[in-house]
């Protein structure tokens, strides 16, 4: 009896977990989500996560660099690299890992970055992924102060992220004023939001980050990217474009059934393993 009772005990607990009412097939048809969670991430990472739990259609993962090397995107749709320091995520991805992402979207997978993310899926830092055709400007005063800033939406921005209307009120911590960089290795992106109102604290100059680019979107290969300079996850009322960037980077028919990208990645994971991992670590959020 001892023996039956320690088996079923051994059964129960090694179900997948559920949330009330879903069964294992409706678990396989949400859309799954990993999350960046690691050296380089800031406060916001917590904002995000408590949007994308509420997100019901959703099955959300936090990963880690070291996760990304070792090829957990491939059991995933997307990927989102949240607000901290995209200098900080970079590094600690490391060059197989930032590569390992690149195979990933180049497969058909969806990118999606915050603030610091954006600077990670820009083509203008030796650390970035060069997957968004896009340099940042005035790079010298990245650090150019925090508040809320009108951003303007383009008639395919207001369709994609369900806005009426033409513009909205955002939250801005630091994020990249992104232009166009002109790689002819990658597409060029989409302006769907542009700044209407600027921050130029610390010395940084005015005039600089009207006109330029606040949510961009874009492809790389078969997958998509979509960017937000600042912050709609921090933003009330603006939390639901997180999830239609969800939406739009896992729309098309690659995403929905990707190549996985330890098909496509190159033999440079045997032939220079990453190194050790770092301890994460949660600081305020930079931008750069």
């Amino acid at each position: 009896m001892k023996i039956r009772i320690a088996t079923l005990l051994l059964l129960v607990f090694s179900l997948p977990l559920s949330a009330p009412g879903e069964t294992p097939q409706s678990q396989a048809a949400k859309t799954r989500v990993a999350v960046y969670s690691d050296l380089g991430t800031g406060r916001s990472l917590d904002d995000l996560l408590a949007i994308l739990e509420q997100t019901k259609w959703l099955h959300v993962e936090k990963i880690t660099a070291e996760d990304v090397r070792n090829g957990a995107l491939d059991r995933f749709n997307a990927v989102i690299h949240p607000g901290g320091s995209g200098s900080k995520q970079g590094a600690q991805l490391g060059e197989d890992g930032r590569e390992a992402v690149r195979c990933f979207v180049r497969g058909g997978g969806g990118y999606i970055g915050l603030c610091a993310g954006a600077y990670l899926a820009s083509a203008d830092y030796p650390w970035s992924l060069h997957i968004l055709d896009a340099k940042v400007l005035d790079r010298k005063h990245w650090a150019r102060g925090t508040g809320t800033v009108q951003v303007g939406l383009s008639d395919e921005g207001r369709r994609i992220l369900g806005v009426a209307g033409g513009s909205v009120a955002i939250y801005y911590g630091q994020g990249p004023l992104l232009a166009p960089a002109a790689d002819p290795e990658i597409p060029d992106y989409f302006a769907l939001g542009t700044y209407e109102s600027e921050i130029a604290k610390n010395g940084a100059p005015t005039g600089v980050m009207v006109g330029t680019t606040a949510i961009a979107a874009g492809r790389y290969g078969r997958g998509r990217v979509f960017c937000f300079s600042p912050h709609p996850e921090k933003t009330a009322g603006l939390e639901s474009f997180v999830a239609q960037a969800i939406t739009w980077v896992t729309e098309t028919p690659a995403a929905a059934a990707f190549i996985p990208a330890r098909r496509l990645r190159r033999t440079a994971l045997e032939a220079n393993p990453a190194a050790g991992p770092r301890r994460p670590g949660r600081r305020r959020d930079s931008g750069q």
